[in-house]
């Protein structure tokens, strides 16, 4: 096994046992990126991954958490990304562009977990969020960047979990 695999296949145990513990979640996935060509770790402008879940419970309050994996060869500190949120109905419920942070503004090192050059984050990207209808949501994605083919980053997701009572 190269280093390469080795790394991916930390940093995929890495994700794994960061949500496999969470008896809040309700949903979680993540989608490799690749450009129109088939070259890996690239996020495409048209490139729109939506993502489905089913609340059934419409009195808890949710976290949904963007999550991110990219290579440390990403060209910038940043990711601006855009969401929209529709309801089982279809209306529309939000569209926000979010910015996260990959790297430290100042030093350029990497945030969030990491094995060599991959790293994964979870950004809270909707606290508190409530759901007034049972059934199916979608969230559609959109990398936001002043670039067309976005090379470094290697998958986007989205993790719902219920809210965890504060004390």
């Amino acid at each position: 096994m190269n280093i390469k695999t080795s790394a991916l296949v930390v940093a995929g145990f890495l994700l794994l046992g960061l949500t496999a513990c969470d008896p809040n979640q309700v949903f979680e996935k993540n989608i490799d990126l690749k450009d129109t060509t088939g070259q890996p770790y690239v996020w495409v402008v048209q490139e729109k991954p939506t993502f489905e879940f089913t609340i059934t419970d419409t009195t808890q309050r949710y976290d949904v958490y963007f999550n991110v994996r990219n290579a440390s060869s990403y060209g910038y500190y940043n990711l601006y990304m855009k969401h929209t949120l529709t309801a089982p109905n279809g209306q529309v419920l939000s569209t926000l562009l979010h910015q996260m942070l990959l790297m430290d503004p100042k030093t350029g090192e990497p945030r969030g977990k990491g094995a060599g050059d991959i790293f994964d984050h979870e950004f809270l990207a909707l606290p508190a969020q409530r759901f007034r209808q049972v059934g199916t949501y979608k969230i559609t994605l959109e990398q936001y960047m002043r670039q067309d083919a976005l090379p470094g980053i290697m998958s986007v997701g989205v993790r719902v979990a219920k809210k965890a009572a504060t004390e």
